[in-house]
């Protein structure tokens, strides 16, 4: 089987040759490998991110599940008729600070957040100027010059489905499994229950009206999939907020995409078992990851197998501290070994690791990983 057949093997719920597997390392092993300073990436796209996950991905013969990475504006998404200009305003060996503004009658109006880029981290992005000891509004800035250009609508996707090829599958979102990660706006809708009855049915029509985009497509330019997680579902939101307010437009998302034959996809790190039970009682969803054990999540792999695993594929969950990081590459095989031990049973299983791989994690340890399940993981 090629990857990109397994992986669909696993989303049909029938048995592949072996388990695939999809660590994720969406941006800082990428980065890495590419021996540029991250902000070449983040900030100059050279080359963009997603570029480089899947010439990651390639150089570790992974099976991508590329759940977001590229970032697909949708043909109807409304545009800020505001002209908007990126400004360097503070620069130094390990970092690059960037703020946004534009000019209204003659006045240069400045967003009140600044967006960190460091030389070997992924970028700090809705940074209060002060907590980095700089003025709200900048005293001296210079433009952010020699960016490349990207295509991020349909043949921007059209040309990252190329470039991925048989190795994956490649997915965009539809919507979000949070209603918002602002400190400001979880206070701000709290406070103000209006705003947020109309926010619920903004989400809702923008999930028809990008539904009715993508049925609009070439059913070859189609994503491979629909994202409809996000990152702390219910760190930043109690589950019965989440049920509420923020799983309506995620239902439909999943239901439309249903009717269409297309799989739909969750990821959320932090606690995540409650999740699983509703998303799998209650929707359609396809795949859910990546099931953090404690102390990042709450999820057991072997009970999530037995309760849903007829219905969802799971996927995770090596832990990507203790064991990818620090751990030894026979540390990784036997971890490795008892995730698929504990779901790899009647398939619906890929064989993943928690949030986010480090930057530091062993490329030798990245292997030992996907060798076991090419070869334990076979059935």
């Amino acid at each position: 089987m090629t990857n990109r057949e397994r992986l669909q093997t696993v989303l049909r719920g029938e048995i592949p040759d072996c388990v695939p597997v999809a660590p994720d390392f969406s941006n800082m092993i990428p980065a890495r490998l590419t021996g540029n300073p991250f902000w070449d990436l983040y900030l100059y796209n050279d080359p963009p991110i997603w570029e480089a996950y899947i010439a990651c991905a390639k150089h570790f013969n992974i099976d991508a599940v590329m759940d977001g990475y590229f970032p697909f504006r949708w043909p109807s998404d409304p545009v800020d008729p505001r002209p908007w200009e990126t400004f360097i305003v503070n620069r130094d060996a390990e970092r690059i600070v960037t703020q946004t503004s534009y000019m209204e009658n003659g006045r240069r109006i400045w967003q009140d957040r600044v967006t960190v880029y460091f030389i070997a981290d992924p970028p700090s992005q809705g940074i209060k100027p002060e907590k980095i000891n700089l003025p709200d509004i900048p005293t001296r800035y210079e433009p952010v010059t020699v960016v490349k250009p990207t295509d991020l609508g349909i043949a921007g996707l059209r040309r990252t489905k190329e470039m991925l090829g048989d190795l994956g599958l490649v997915g965009v979102f539809i919507t979000h499994s949070c209603i918002t990660g602002s400190e400001d706006a979880i206070y701000y809708y709290n406070d103000n229950p209006d705003a947020l009855e109309k926010l619920k049915e903004q989400r809702m029509r923008d999930v028809e009206r990008r539904f009715a985009d993508l049925m609009a497509m070439k059913p070859e330019d189609r994503p491979d999939f629909l994202c409809v997680g996000g990152s702390g579902t219910l760190v930043f939101q109690s589950p019965d907020f989440f049920h509420e307010h923020a799983l309506p437009a995620v239902k439909r998302a999943i239901e439309l995409a249903q009717k269409a034959g297309i799989p739909t996809h969750i990821h959320s790190c932090g606690p995540e078992k409650e999740l699983v039970r509703m998303m799998t009682e209650e929707t359609g969803l396809s795949i859910i990851d990546p099931l953090e054990i404690p102390p990042m999540g709450d999820c057991n792999l072997a009970e999530l197998k037995r309760l849903y695993g007829g219905k969802i594929v799971l996927k995770g969950n090596l832990h990507t501290t203790e064991v990818m990081l620090r751990g030894s590459p026979q540390d990784v095989v036997n971890a490795a070994r008892k995730a698929i031990d504990d779901a790899a049973k009647g398939g619906r299983f890929i064989l993943s690791t928690g949030d986010q791989c480090g930057r530091d994690t062993p490329d030798e340890n990245l292997l030992a990983m996907i060798e076991t399940a090419r070869s334990y993981g076979r059935y």
